[in-house]
């Protein structure tokens, strides 16, 4: 039986670059030595569809001469393998179960010192706009020492968060209410876009982190920690030694939360479960 020919992305076309066993092997190995991804053997087909790009953006005709400009450390190349690699699927609200917890854990530490939150997954902004709301919600104000860090591993994505400028369709399942008093509609050129409102925008720092760098310029202690659907790109150690990096910049009552599919069992020395993917620290103090 002859061998079937190299698929396309939808298996159906040839594929414009050779992209052999091995290659996709050098980009696992690059990928999770830079940013602890772990890609499943099966997301092979995407990665040559992402990868292909940067092929022609930067005119190599092989899998193998485009890998040796990333092995031979160039900074701006590697940021865009890494924003081609990583997937930033996102919503406002997401997971809204675990809003209503920080509304709550927010109150009980009231407006009377500052209060820090970690958002480590930013992506496109939905995210940590959604905690914005949420602070201003529990408090009644903007005029609040609540400051919140959001960033993420992709620049591109963190470049659209700041902006803060979203399709009004990606605001449809809130609240005409909420939709009024966080977001200003455009007009003109802009009609059909809306922009977070500026006083929800300075309660965030957006900023670039790889969680495996050895130095986070993260302080703490935080009152709150979003790592929601980071985990599961990472293999069990790699999880292992960034929640052994949380524990200590976490406030003694703060909160971690996690995505729907993660659990740290694995971890339970460091933090254990209240409930609801939400986590605190597993030698919890008493005091406040």
């Amino acid at each position: 039986m002859p061998p079937l020919p190299p698929r396309g992305e939808a298996g159906s076309q040839l594929r414009e670059f050779e992209f052999t066993a091995a290659d996709f092997e050098r980009v696992r190995k690059l990928i999770h030595q830079y940013a602890g991804i772990s890609l499943s053997p099966i997301k092979q087909d995407m990665v040559y569809s992402r990868l292909a790009r940067r092929l022609r953006a930067t005119g190599k005709r092989t899998f193998a001469d485009y890998l040796a400009i990333l092995e031979s450390g160039d900074r701006e190349e590697w940021e865009r393998f890494v924003n081609s690699l990583t997937t930033n699927l996102t919503s406002f609200f997401r997971e809204p179960h675990h809003f209503p917890i920080l509304a709550d854990h927010l109150r009980k530490i009231g407006a009377g010192r500052p209060i820090k939150i970690w958002c480590s997954a930013a992506s496109t902004g939905e995210e940590p706009y959604s905690i914005a709301m949420t602070v201003v919600e529990a408090f009644g104000t903007a005029d609040v020492p609540v400051s919140i860090l959001a960033t993420d591993l992709d620049t591109n994505v963190l470049a659209t968060a700041q902006k803060g400028v979203y399709p009004a369709e990606r605001v449809d399942k809130m609240s005409p209410e909420r939709i009024k008093r966080f977001f200003l509609k455009g007009t003109g050129s802009q009609e059909g876009q809306l922009c977070v409102r500026p006083e929800l925008r300075k309660l965030i720092t957006f900023q670039r982190i790889n969680l495996l760098e050895p130095n986070w310029p993260v302080k703490g202690p935080l009152d709150a920690l979003f790592c929601r659907n980071v985990m599961i790109y990472f293999d069990k150690p790699t999880q292992y030694k960034i929640l052994s990096r949380f524990a200590p910049l976490m406030h003694p009552l703060g909160l971690l939360f996690a995505g729907h599919s993660e659990s740290f069992l694995h971890a339970a020395d460091l933090f254990r479960s209240q409930g609801k993917t939400v986590y605190e620290l597993a030698r919890r103090a008493t005091a406040g």
